[in-house]
């Protein structure tokens, strides 16, 4: 069992993870993961009790934490969990036409219709890539993140979509192929954020610095 912490509730590093660590020594919990961490805040967690995951949203088009966050876990031996990696549908052919009322993807910045009509070219060109690898866009997508060094965690109500994702285990992609792959969709270019206004993410989250703590409520 992965206890994780997201930096929703994650107000004070030291705190909880010093918390965390009790329960492993209590037994009570076996890991520690974070969710959505800062390189600098993975660092403060490691340093009071080794982290087993980080949680963290990765795909073709979320490529940000390759900046400081996945050389740090990569440094550290922290294992990376990407959640999304099939950018919430994106790149296994979801449409917005399919979303029902109570999809918060309806009002995800991406998949706006403007955005979406924009990225759709993202897609058509994983298509291309799939045909020539014969596989799906999809299997594409988990097997690029696959071979970045991180688990993929999609998610799926239907049978059919679950083989198809187990299937993307079996595509190997040369270093050449992975390059293709990022060219394909250039994160620069995709129109729209990962989330609405970025609040809840690991780049406008972290705990306050130690040489600022005081121990009272602000």
């Amino acid at each position: 069992m992965v206890f994780l912490v997201s930096l929703d509730i994650l107000i004070c590093m030291i705190l909880w993870v010093g918390e965390l660590k009790k329960l492993v020594e209590e037994g009570k919990v076996k890991y520690i993961g974070l969710s959505e961490a800062s390189a600098a805040d993975i660092r403060r967690a490691h340093a009071i009790h080794p982290i087993t995951a980080v949680q963290i949203e990765y795909s073709l088009w979320a490529r940000d934490v390759e900046e400081d966050i996945i050389p740090t876990c990569q440094e550290l031996g922290i294992g990376i969990i990407s959640y999304s990696p099939l950018g919430r549908g994106f790149f296994s052919g979801k449409n917005i036409t399919e979303f029902t009322d109570n999809d918060f993807r309806k009002n995800h910045p991406r998949f706006l219709s403007e955005n979406f009509q924009a990225n759709q070219k993202f897609y058509k060109k994983l298509v291309k890539l799939g045909q020539e690898k014969n596989c799906t866009p999809g299997q594409l997508a988990l097997a690029w993140v696959q071979h970045k060094g991180a688990v993929p965690i999609p998610g799926t109500t239907k049978l059919k979509n679950l083989e198809e994702n187990i299937g993307s285990l079996k595509i190997k992609l040369t270093p050449e192929e992975i390059k293709a792959l990022e060219d394909a969709v250039p994160v620069e270019e995709v129109k729209g954020d990962r989330y609405a206004g970025m609040s809840k993410t690991w780049r406008f989250n972290s705990s306050p610095p130690l040489d600022t703590w005081t121990g009272t409520k602000h």
